[in-house]
């Protein structure tokens, strides 16, 4: 047993003073445990005056990336490349003090198999919930490591052929997207008919599903094909909103996407196509807020991590985002950690509460009043184990 003694709590239920106490990989006390007797004379770390939260959770990344300027050109690396960014990615993610991420979009079953990698012990990183590959149009955003499929036929077929693979998620391309040259960020790419047949392979098997979608047409057709989250919705508009909200569909927002983009330019090497649309869609980003905030839509923390300039070892960074966007810090908190969980299906993830995994950071400061305290966790424990 391990004690975490003279600290306090942060969570989703406010911050309080408390011990916690882990054993087996799982939090098996929380409260005064100054008292607590046991034969097996448990290891104590005293932790005063620091804040013990639970890890973060990323719901929206992809490890094979590795935050180069322009995505394309790792079409040309090999699959072994790949999965040395993944390794290098996973890293990084877990010093941050992220415990969980869902990957949505990678070479073959690149993420899968990490996943796998980190359960086994592997390697050292967050628990990985992953799409294999995103199925889009033929040509559509992201067609160089995407399943291509056309017609609802095909795209049943390719969704299944994911779930063969050991999906836990599955992800598809509703409109186009900023990084893909040529592409049209907000227009329409699977139809309606697609996306039905898309969310209807997932059912069979209760797997959840996810759109990247920026526009809001392409957005009311995942909502409306029963997708449960909207990845970026740049463009939502308040009819999108509304019905997100009356769907129960998750928003991942991804802020730091755009603004690893906007932020660097043609400048740092970024194609001056997706900076242009990057720019187009950063000015419509606040409106999609506002709608999405007045509307009560269910938000969860994500950051497309791997994109250009947006790296793992800063994923911490997307929620004062956040908060620049409307949240406050105990929202933010929130989305980054019980909704996280709910969108990723762990649920022993996001509280430091009896019975829940012991994914945990211990931060100089409580989350709950100060956004930047997830900046540089001073230790971070995942399954109960001290990895940073």
């Amino acid at each position: 047993m391990h004690l975490l003694t003279g600290g306090r709590v942060a969570d989703v239920d406010g911050t309080r003073e408390a011990d916690v106490a882990i054993e087996d990989g799982t939090v098996v006390a929380v409260g005064d445990l100054r008292d607590l007797v046991d034969d097996r004379e448990p290891t104590t770390t005293d932790v005063s005056g620091s804040v013990i939260a639970p890890g973060l959770i990323d719901a929206h990344v992809h490890l094979m990336m590795d935050g180069r300027p322009d995505v394309a050109s790792a079409a040309s690396e090999s699959d072994y490349a790949a999965s040395y960014h993944a390794a290098h990615n996973l890293r990084a993610a877990v010093n941050a003090g992220v415990t969980a991420v869902r990957d949505l979009g990678a070479r073959g079953t690149l993420a899968i198999d990490a996943g796998e990698a980190v359960a086994d012990g592997t390697l050292t990183g967050p628990r990985v919930v992953a799409c294999g590959r995103n199925v889009i149009m033929t040509g559509g955003h992201g067609n160089w490591f995407g399943r291509e499929a056309d017609g609802p036929a095909e795209v049943r077929k390719a969704a299944r052929e994911q779930l063969k693979d050991g999906a836990d998620v599955l992800k598809c391309m509703a409109t186009g997207g900023v990084l893909t040259e040529g592409a049209v960020t907000g227009a329409p790419e699977l139809t309606r008919e697609e996306l039905a047949a898309f969310t209807d392979a997932a059912a069979a098997t209760g797997t959840p599903t996810a759109a990247h979608a920026h526009g809001e047409v392409g957005i009311k057709n995942a909502v409306r094909a029963g997708i449960s989250s909207v990845e970026h919705g740049t463009f939502m508009d308040a009819e999108a909103a509304e019905l997100m909200a009356e769907n129960g569909t998750y928003w991942v927002p991804t802020a730091s996407a755009l603004a690893g983009i906007v932020d660097n330019g043609v400048e740092a090497g970024i194609p001056a196509d997706a900076v242009a649309k990057a720019e187009d869609a950063a000015d419509r980003f606040a409106g999609a807020w506002e709608h999405a905030l007045d509307a009560d839509v269910p938000i969860a923390m994500g950051t497309d991590a791997g994109t250009p300039f947006n790296r793992f070892a800063e994923i911490p960074q997307e929620l004062a985002y956040m908060v620049d966007y409307g949240l406050s810090p105990a929202a933010a908190l929130e989305a980054a950690t019980v909704n996280a969980a709910d969108l990723l299906g762990l649920d022993d993830a996001g509280r430091v509460a009896e019975g829940y995994r012991a994914d945990l950071v211990v931060l100089e400061a409580d989350p709950n009043a100060d956004v930047t305290a997830w900046r540089d966790p001073e230790t971070v424990f995942v399954g109960g184990e001290p990895v940073a």
